[in-house]
């Protein structure tokens, strides 16, 4: 510490980002971590405003923002590399111009100003990049580890029948803008989503579907009809009771949406079970966070393996039953399926036995009877999933049913509620 001290003989130096002949007047704030590591702010007092400050973070030089009491931490490469400017960004096609990778590790500014609400840095090569205190607000790391990426209200039974989440209406769906963007919203906030008064028809079924979102071919199809006579190597194809679970949790990436019309339910049974796994997830993360967290970190494996004489298929793919953003904790993906989850060879046998307690805790929540929404599909009430979010089984049913659907993929639907004005919940 003496010699970091001795550096500093005198608080007056000519800082990166100042006229040659300017001196100012600096306070300068140490911190040395357990690692032994030194952290430096120094703060200019002469400056214009108090809003900007000069920080030395792990021996890399850093600017920190205030912005209405809020403060951004920022780095010089990121500063130039997102510059708004003609040359560095055009609007047209809201694409980088500037080329990242010939920026120099090393830039720092030759001037830097704040006029009023905007940062004004002067580069070495003459280049100038203006940046707005709301626009640097909005897309700091402070203000997106505080920022769900997806605003939901995450329910049990109870929380979704007291909402009267009214479903939309075929015609007006299919012909304006306002109904689809009220079933967007309730299909984002909820994960859930009905359009009534469908026809009966496995075309309808696809035209209602294509309004919101792209349909995703897979081994299954584009769109399938399907009743319980076996036809494929899954159990989806018979009369019986299905647990709660996510659809192809072997795929590297498991569809985004699940789409269900039933066309004809001849016979008693066959309601459908609803569980929004977000919400579970978030009681396993208060009651235990260290396993909510063993969930998010172990990959395990899942298998679809198909062997018929008409239909032969062998896909798998490897990830943990939990996904969270690493920036704010917050889930976006589930994979639930005990149906087809493989043989467990991806876990360190240390953690085995806590990824079963962890497993089961989970498996409690999702089992709880105050969670379980029932449903019963007839004709014409067509079901959105968020596939990765709630999870869907069926109780055992006779008679003849018969269903139709598809995937959607989670992407376009998503863009089509960002251009509807659904910023804020995609």
């Amino acid at each position: 510490v003496s010699d970091f001290k001795g550096f500093f003989t005198s608080h007056y130096f000519h800082p990166i980002g100042m006229d040659a002949d300017e001196t100012v007047s600096l306070n300068v704030d140490v911190f040395i971590d357990t690692e032994g590591q030194i952290d430096m702010t120094v703060r200019r007092q002469s400056l214009i405003s108090s809003s900007l400050q000069c920080i030395i973070l792990r021996g890399w030089t850093i600017p920190r923002l205030n912005y209405r009491g809020a403060p951004m931490l920022f780095n010089y490469v990121w500063l130039r590399d997102h510059c708004r400017s003609a040359s560095s960004f055009n609007t047209a096609t809201n694409q980088r111009n500037v080329d990242t990778g010939s920026i120099d590790l090393s830039i720092r500014p030759v001037r830097t100003n704040l006029q009023g609400d905007n940062l004004i840095l002067t580069w070495p090569d003459g280049h100038t990049t203006e940046y707005s205190l709301a626009w640097l607000f909005e897309n700091s790391y402070e203000k997106q580890k505080q920022t769900p990426v997806q605003r939901r209200i995450l329910w049990n039974a109870d929380v979704y029948n007291k909402a009267h989440v009214q479903p939309a209406k075929w015609e007006k769906f299919m012909e304006t803008d306002d109904e689809l963007k009220k079933f967007l919203r309730n299909y984002l906030l909820y994960g859930i989503a009905f359009v009534d008064e469908v026809p009966n028809t496995v075309e309808a079924t696809e035209a209602v579907t294509q309004r919101a979102s792209l349909i995703r071919e897979t081994t299954y199809g584009k769109m399938w009809c399907f009743t319980s006579d076996f036809s494929r190597g899954d159990t989806a194809y018979s009369q019986l009771a299905l647990d709660r679970h996510t659809d192809t949790s072997y795929f590297h990436e498991p569809c985004g949406i699940q789409v269900f019309h039933c066309l004809k339910h001849e016979g008693t049974g066959g309601r459908t079970l609803l569980v929004d796994g977000f919400y579970a997830a978030e009681q396993l993360r208060q009651k235990s966070p260290e396993n909510f967290e063993l969930l998010a970190r172990v990959p395990i494996r899942h298998e679809y393996i198909e062997n018929t004489d008409s239909h032969k298929n062998h896909i798998t793919a490897i990830g943990p039953v939990l996904q969270a953003y690493p920036w704010n904790n917050e889930v976006y993906m589930m994979r639930y399926n005990n149906y087809d989850r493989s043989v467990m060879n991806t876990v360190p046998p240390d953690a085995v036995q806590r990824w079963y307690v962890a497993h089961r805790e989970l498996t409690a929540e999702l089992r709880r009877p105050e969670n379980e929404l029932w449903v019963k599909l007839t004709p014409g009430k067509v079901i959105f999933i968020d596939n990765w979010r709630v999870l869907h089984g069926r109780e055992s049913f006779t008679g003849l049913r018969q269903l139709c659907g598809c995937y959607l993929t989670r992407d376009d639907v998503l863009s089509t509620a960002r251009c509807l004005g659904l910023e804020g919940l995609s």
